[in-house]
């Protein structure tokens, strides 16, 4: 686009004999008109024409659904005439001259411009193959997860049936437990598969929802037991998640049993807080009976050694202590995290 026909009919033989097929336009107006119906590689536009100059010729072409990529030519070599066509959306700039020097600049502008436009399509299909990608991926993610969820809920009520058949205490315990743990662990996939999140896990909403599963399951109608959170929003990766929701299953659910009376209400409180940038810490303290004299925490062993065991694939350190309020027991697991468990 240039308002002078010398410079267009130069401009065009020149850079024809270098293999480009050139359209001319006398203005601005008449160029964007062309650029909307045609479907042009490349537009240069010249600064300097009447009616609409080049920097809202770049404005209106700009507008336009596809804009091609554009190259700006101007006979002045102030570079701030330079700098405001690259800031309104210019690719590339060439100083206007008479003689072979210009047309080599312009062509080559051309080139390196058009090879850049290139590359930016690829780029751009790569990324938008690689979103679809992903997005199927996270769809088939959501689905196994949602899948192993109806699978656990389906062991869980097969547990639950085989406890109602026995008539050993004890047995029913057990199951009861392993139905819960069974329940600590699908919760997680229930919220992977809820959530626009297929990686990691919102901890505060996860031990609010375990809190509520204990409070229910513990409780009867002589006595209340409460299950408290205090967290705050961390994220957790899947592992790290599973691991805490288990072992606050087993203090709760050992706290619910042992630290108060079978007939007296008693509050549980589930703590999750940051040490730093690289430590978590989980605590569950009661206000109830307290550690016995020989420190021994109570319980069938089975819930304690499943503890010890996963502190030491995670190299955590589990202490039991008073509880901060003077009473009751305090138990705590103080976990490292790397780069990859946090968002």
């Amino acid at each position: 686009m240039d308002d002078d026909e010398g410079i267009r009919r130069l401009v065009s033989r020149a850079l024809a004999r270098k293999g480009f097929d050139i359209s001319l336009a006398a203005t601005g107006a008449d160029g964007v008109e062309m650029t909307r119906d045609g479907a042009f590689d490349l537009v240069a536009v010249d600064h300097y024409m009447p009616g609409m100059d080049g920097l809202a010729t770049i404005e209106a072409l700009r507008a336009l659904t596809d804009c091609p990529p554009i190259v700006y030519v101007t006979g002045s070599e102030e570079s701030r005439i330079a700098v405001a066509a690259l800031k309104s959306g210019a690719d590339d700039y060439v100083v206007k001259s008479v003689g072979e020097e210009f047309f080599d600049l312009l062509g080559s502008s051309f080139t390196q411009v058009l090879e850049r436009a290139l590359l930016r399509r690829a780029r751009e299909q790569a990324e938008a193959e690689l979103r679809a990608s992903n997005a199927r991926l996270e769809a088939l993610l959501k689905e196994v997860n949602h899948r192993v969820a109806n699978n656990l809920q389906m062991v869980m009520s097969f547990i639950a049936l085989q406890a109602k058949t026995l008539a050993d205490p004890g047995a029913r315990e057990a199951l009861q437990k392993t139905q819960q743990r069974i329940a600590t662990i699908a919760q997680v996939n229930r919220r992977l598969y809820t959530t626009d999140d297929v990686e990691f896990v919102a901890m505060d909403e996860y031990l609010a929802g375990l809190a509520t599963d204990l409070s229910e399951s513990w409780s009867t109608a002589a006595a209340r037991r409460e299950v408290v959170v205090s967290a705050p929003p961390i994220k957790l990766c899947t592992d790290k998640a599973v691991a805490l929701g288990m072992i606050a299953n087993e203090w709760v659910s050992n706290a619910c049993k042992y630290a108060y009376a079978e007939a007296a209400h008693g509050e549980i409180l589930v703590s999750l807080s940051m040490d730093g940038e690289n430590m978590v810490e989980l605590a569950v303290e009661d206000e109830g009976m307290g550690l016995p004299q020989d420190g021994a925490v109570r319980g069938t062993g089975l819930g304690t050694k499943l503890i010890a065991a996963m502190a030491r694939t995670m190299r955590a350190e589990v202490r039991y202590a008073l509880a901060r309020s003077g009473k009751g027991t305090r138990a705590s697991i103080a976990l490292p995290l790397s780069k990859k468990d946090r968002p």
